[in-house]
């Protein structure tokens, strides 16, 4: 499908609009041109129907929010705005990201299956890295999952679409369509059973996915969101040894404590979570700690990634 042409209108003095790059539940994303700063972007148009829950105000106020998260490990919102309204009446919204160099790790999962334990332990220590400093400056990504984590060419992990769930839809636990926030495969089940959300919420999903690049498959499964809520409410937090026995005790233990089903009874933060995966039983040797100085920012060029909308 091609770019609208009231987009690209819209669009026309700010950014060229080259190609899409991909679609999902949320949006779609775009290869840009930025013609004031002279760089490629990935512009995502929100999808018409989410953002008739929101109003374009909120929208860009939250927006403003995330792009104040500078940090090596976080993939920051550049710009954002409207093309005005659709037939219906409703906000078209949109935002800007830089364009990177790598694959998201949806990406490399579905290739790989399951990844090597040093990698995926570095993969979660530098995406807790990027959600410990999002929660110290009150911002909660609501929605981590393997889309939103980008692997750049060079080996860095970057976390995207930091306030993306909150800008749409505000406190609302649930869209008018009855549709959860997140992805059902990784949200915590305080996301699903109209719960208060703080970091523990992103912690229980970093972990998810921590199970999933050690087994090969997400900790809950089912045919609905209502099968997958009802085995995350009912059923015992599995173990990531039962599917992958090479999974060391207390990364296993880490993990099950991290996806506690009451968040008391989970890490007070990912700091914490990160040391104890880091703290092999036995071992005197520290865990890497999330306020170390961090690598360098990696290049931006071109991101292959599955859309994170």
């Amino acid at each position: 499908m091609g770019v609208p042409e009231s987009v690209r209108a819209a669009l026309g003095g700010r950014y060229v609009i080259e190609r899409q790059l991909g679609r999902g539940g949320m949006g779609i994303v775009y290869l840009a041109h930025d013609l004031r700063h002279d760089r490629p972007v990935a512009l995502k148009l929100v999808r018409p129907g989410l953002a008739a829950h929101s109003d374009a105000e909120r929208f860009q106020r939250e927006i403003r929010l995330a792009a104040r998260l500078q940090h090596p490990h976080i993939l920051t919102v550049l710009d954002s705005g409207s093309v005005g309204t659709n037939e219906d009446g409703v906000e078209q919204l949109w935002f800007t990201m830089p364009f990177v160099d790598g694959e998201s790790l949806y990406d490399r999962v579905n290739r790989e299956r399951q990844l090597p334990l040093d990698v995926a332990l570095r993969i979660t220590t530098e995406a807790a890295r990027a959600l410990e400093h999002a929660h110290q400056n009150g911002v909660v990504h609501r929605d981590v999952k393997p889309e939103n984590i980008l692997l750049t060419r060079d080996g860095t992990t970057l976390v995207g679409d930091f306030g993306l769930a909150r800008a749409l839809h505000a406190d609302d636990r649930l869209t008018r369509s009855g549709t959860a926030i997140g992805s059902p495969l990784y949200m915590s089940p305080e996301q699903t059973n109209d719960g208060e959300v703080d970091g523990r919420t992103d912690q229980y999903s970093l972990a998810a996915v921590l199970y999933e690049m050690l087994t090969g498959e997400p900790p809950f499964v089912g045919r609905s969101l209502e099968a997958i809520v009802a085995k995350r409410l009912t059923d015992p937090t599995p173990s990531a040894r039962r599917l992958q026995d090479t999974v060391p005790e207390h990364i296993d233990g880490a993990i099950r404590k991290a996806m506690a089903p009451a968040p008391a009874d989970r890490f007070a933060t990912l700091t914490e979570f990160v040391q104890a995966l880091h703290a092999s039983q036995g071992s005197a040797t520290p865990a890497p700690a999330l306020a170390a100085t961090p690598p360098a920012e990696p290049a931006r060029r071109d991101p292959r990634l599955r859309s994170p909308l």
